[in-house]
């Protein structure tokens, strides 16, 4: 009977090493992206990745220097035209005006008694030429006066957003300081870099569709702005593309998505990301594409034309075909993957 349990014991540990060394030996199935092939993911044009600017933007300052005393509008909030934005501690302005005011009064009482004296020939006339000249410098003393006290007040000068309060009150604000920046986002512009290779191809008036991901829209691009000098590094220009923007739904600093040109025109060709492909020792292309089973297989291919990031097949590849688009470099022959 003992020889008989130590048996089963053995057997019983036998079987369970067993069953562990098979359970180490399979290997958990491999992760990766993948994408069905289809001719309705490629359109005719380049795509290109821009960003929303603002048409204009101006910088809002005092004239003078002084305390903010009150700033009335904060970031995003929309002004109007003439709308009053911030105020400057006045007490010194208003000091100012009521000296040059008490100057105007005491300048024209003494022209008016003067006057008298000059009608009757009684006084000379170089006296009456001068007695002149001090009530039109008390007139311009004035107006400077009147002129100083107005700026302490700050308005819009244009209507528009408020992109950034740069002063708060308290603070001191200095001659030409910006205090705040004031964006027209009417109408936007989506600035892209452009290839030397391809900037002769687009003009004044190419036909764009620009996609912004931010607000789940797309927008149709107007007039077209290209500029004339290259990065040194990038050998790329800038163009920007007016975009009508009345409901303000495109803010400054969007990403936003760029295509040139019919994009509605489906091509034929299958297409697949450039970095699908893959080349074998012997120089020929393959993709790995999943089976039914969940497995992986060296498929070989033939491409084509390259547009933007993706390549056409021309040959080794149906519709409808699931194929590996990141994580192949995991990937061997027949390996178990989840998508």
């Amino acid at each position: 009977m003992m020889k008989k349990s130590i048996l089963m014991l053995l057997g019983v540990m036998l079987i369970s090493s067993c069953t562990s060394k098979k359970e180490q030996n399979t290997k958990a199935p491999t992760r990766v992206e993948t994408e069905v092939v289809s001719t309705a993911m490629n359109a005719n044009g380049q795509t290109y990745v821009g960003i929303v600017e603002e048409c204009e933007a101006t910088a809002v300052s005092f004239t003078g220097m002084g305390v903010v005393k009150r700033m009335l509008v904060n970031e995003g909030q929309a002004v109007s035209r003439g709308q009053l934005i911030a105020e400057m501690d006045d007490t010194q302005a208003r000091n100012l005006l009521s000296g040059a005011e008490a100057q105007m009064t005491q300048a024209n009482d003494a022209l008016s008694r003067y006057k008298m004296l000059h009608d009757n020939g009684s006084l000379p006339e170089v006296q009456w030429v001068e007695i002149q000249s001090k009530v039109a410098q008390a007139k311009s003393q004035l107006e400077v006066a009147k002129k100083n006290l107005a700026d302490c007040r700050l308005v819009a000068p244009v209507s528009g957003i408020v992109g950034k309060r740069l002063v708060g009150a308290g603070e001191t604000a200095m001659p030409s300081q910006a205090v705040v920046s004031i964006l027209d986002i009417s109408t936007v512009k989506v600035k892209v870099a452009i290839p030397e290779a391809e900037i002769s191809g687009i003009g004044a008036n190419t036909s764009s569709t620009i996609k912004v991901e931010a607000v789940n829209g797309s927008f149709t691009g107007g007039r077209i702005e290209k500029g004339v000098q290259a990065d040194a590094l990038t050998h790329t220009y800038d163009i920007r593309i007016h975009v009508a923007n009345g409901q303000r739904q495109l803010l400054p600093g969007m990403v936003a998505s760029v295509q040139f040109g019919n994009i509605e025109k489906p091509s034929k060709d299958l297409t697949l990301p450039v970095t699908a492909v893959q080349r074998k020792a012997d120089g020929s292309l393959f993709v790995w594409t999943i089976a039914n089973d969940s497995t992986a297989h060296r498929t070989t291919v033939r491409t084509g034309e390259t547009m933007g990031n993706r390549i056409a097949i021309t040959d080794g590849m149906t519709e409808g075909a699931r194929v590996v688009t990141e994580g192949y470099q995991k990937l061997s022959e027949n390996t178990k993957v989840v998508y």
